[in-house]
């Protein structure tokens, strides 16, 4: 089941330790401004709670991951102050994630576009099916990754992110996608993914909690500049979607 919530929906379960948080849109699970934010305050607020050991991260349904960011805010956009703020929502979680104390498991069962494939570089560890191909399209609209790519760079490398930006029109299989480093492990079908994902949290949740969080902080020290570094970089991706290059590109996106 899927929500048809135009502002898409955010859940949250915690359960031996686990906090699984699902979220979901009608399009494609992708992100409007509103759901964003709401991630990026859940993650805030999993970091300081004593009865979580460990995070999954999972979207709805059986089919795409995540569709990044909405089309119909970035059509909406206006002005910089706008723009910038469109482009913060993802910078905004990806710090969350970054400095959450709890180590995150992404579930990556379809698609990722754009925005998600920066969500599964932020997870500490990722899942996914053989359905589970990537793209980052930006460039073909005018625009560039420029929030996501420390994060893509940092799991995958400068050559995967080149690849995946300078062929924006082109899917990688989830087996290339495990290659660079962005999947752990990928699986035949969802109901195997989720068994394995089943036994790992669980066996995770056992663990020292504080030993968690310092590997945490192992695994992502040098992105202590980030919090000044994404907003920077979504300053840049407001000021390119208001171009009219972007703008022409975008015209076919309109309703």
């Amino acid at each position: 089941m899927t929500t048809d919530r135009t502002n898409g929906s955010l859940y949250t379960k915690i359960e031996s330790g686990i906090a699984t948080v699902e979220f979901g849109h009608p399009a494609s699970n992708s992100f409007v401004s509103e759901l964003l934010a709401r991630l990026t305050r859940e993650f805030e607020k999993l970091a300081e709670n004593k009865e979580v050991s460990v995070i999954l991260l999972k979207s709805e349904g059986e089919r795409a991951f995540c569709a990044g960011a909405s089309f119909d805010e970035l059509v909406a956009v206006s002005n910089l102050v706008e723009s910038k703020q469109f482009f913060s929502g993802f910078a905004h979680v990806i710090n969350a994630m970054r400095k959450c104390s709890k180590p995150i498991i992404g579930r990556v069962q379809g698609k990722t576009v754009g925005g998600g494939v920066g969500l599964a570089s932020a997870c500490d560890y990722v899942h996914a099916t053989v359905e589970a191909a990537i793209k980052l399209s930006e460039i073909s609209i005018g625009i560039g990754p420029f929030v996501i790519a420390p994060a893509v760079e940092r799991k995958m490398g400068k050559a995967a992110l080149a690849e995946l930006t300078l062929y924006p029109t082109e899917w990688k299989n989830a087996y290339w996608a495990k290659e660079q480093g962005l999947y752990a492990k990928v699986y035949d079908s969802i109901a195997d993914m989720d068994k394995e994902v089943d036994i790992h949290l669980q066996k995770l949740a056992t663990y020292n909690p504080e030993a968690l969080s310092e590997m945490k902080k192992v695994l992502w020290e040098g992105t202590e500049h980030w919090d000044d570094l994404l907003l920077e970089r979504a300053e840049a991706s407001g000021r390119l979607a208001l171009s009219p290059n972007t703008k022409k590109a975008l015209e076919k996106f309109k309703k």
